[in-house]
């Protein structure tokens, strides 16, 4: 049934996926491909992954599984599905196309950067779609407890929305492009919402919460080991980009209490 709570929990649902837009505003203060400004865009789009898998995926799927299970359980299941999403994000490697760097002919490695995008919009998509279940439940059980959820994941899904943008648009040089795909990752949200409403509310529980939160944080894990730390150390600012790497992995639960 339709109610006003339900109502009120997906507006805020969408709402906490529209914010990922406000990261890839970014762009547009960037004008033209500028290695160095890559480097930290993507070194930084690592940390924020790596940060979100281990800082608040994990924690939180082990912490779903210790409400059901033994401590040992827990932590077993939450490794086994954390390795389900490795495997998960390789198939997605295998079957995502992508040309290599070639050093024998000296080709620059920009045309992957809009795999490096593309994959970061399912992996920030994937991350987004829980919470916005998350953020529905929670808003239709206690209105303030709702909003305070959308807030934080709000302020933590600014940074993501660079994530996005920053590598989509140095590969395809569109702003358009950039803002389109960031909405595609932010809109998870309020599509996971919207199937928390219309069928799985019977079947939310600790256990498959758990279940996919860990899963979602082996695939960014691969993807940032596999992608972004890698696309990031090619254009010959290392420095630069191990720096913004931990730049994302510090600034990521300084969102959860501002």
């Amino acid at each position: 049934m339709f109610s006003q709570s339900a109502f009120f929990a997906l507006l805020i649902s969408f709402a906490a996926g529209l914010s990922t837009l406000f990261g890839a505003g970014v762009i547009f203060f960037s004008s033209g491909k500028n290695e160095r400004m890559l480097s930290i865009a993507l070194g930084f789009a690592g940390g924020i992954m790596l940060s979100v898998s281990f800082m608040d995926l994990y924690p939180n799927a082990e912490h779903l599984f210790k409400a059901v299970y033994s401590e040992r359980q827990a932590v077993l299941f939450t490794v086994l599905f954390f390795i389900i999403g490795l495997l998960m994000a390789g198939l997605i490697d295998r079957f995502v196309p992508h040309e290599a760097y070639d050093p024998s002919i000296g080709e620059k490695p920009h045309k992957n950067l809009f795999r490096v995008g593309l994959v970061s919009t399912i992996a920030i998509g994937l991350h987004n779609f829980p919470e916005g279940i998350a953020t529905f439940m929670a808003g239709y059980k206690d209105v303030s407890l709702g909003i305070s959820i959308a807030i934080a994941i709000s302020l933590h899904n600014i940074p993501e929305g660079i994530a996005v943008a920053m590598p989509v648009y140095y590969a395809t040089n569109s702003k358009k492009k950039a803002i389109w795909y960031t909405l595609l990752s932010g809109m998870a949200e309020p599509v996971g919402a919207l199937l928390a409403f219309l069928f799985l509310r019977p079947f939310i529980n600790d256990t498959v919460l758990g279940a996919v939160f860990a899963s979602v944080a082996g695939i960014m894990t691969y993807i940032t080991v596999e992608e972004l730390i890698p696309s990031s150390r090619q254009y010959g600012h290392d420095r630069d980009a191990l720096l913004a790497t931990f730049c994302g992995i510090c600034l990521m639960p300084v969102t959860h209490v501002i």
